[in-house]
């Protein structure tokens, strides 16, 4: 379960950082939300680090990455997706 499929690969931002993250795996995912907690002290934050540290299963990890955009989107913290030029 360390890695999320291709789909799951975003960019997102923590407070008062110049430039986005790049996260490609759960892993990663579970290290930026323990650093996001640390800078925040916000309990949502909180919440959602435990939720990703109890995925044990494809649909919870899912739905706990789902969590974790949900969450950064409206922080305004999920940049927009860059759309390919055809």
């Amino acid at each position: 379960m360390s890695d999320a499929p291709s789909e799951m690969v975003f960019d997102a931002n923590l407070p008062n950082l110049s430039r986005p993250v790049r996260i490609k795996s759960f892993y990663e995912a579970q290290v930026f939300v323990r650093r996001w907690t640390i800078r925040d002290k916000d309990p949502l934050i909180r919440v959602l680090l435990r939720k990703l540290e109890k995925a044990d299963s494809t649909v919870s990890v899912n739905e706990a990455i789902r969590e974790l955009k949900r969450e950064l989107a409206s922080r305004g913290l999920l940049p927009a997706p860059e759309t390919p030029l055809h």
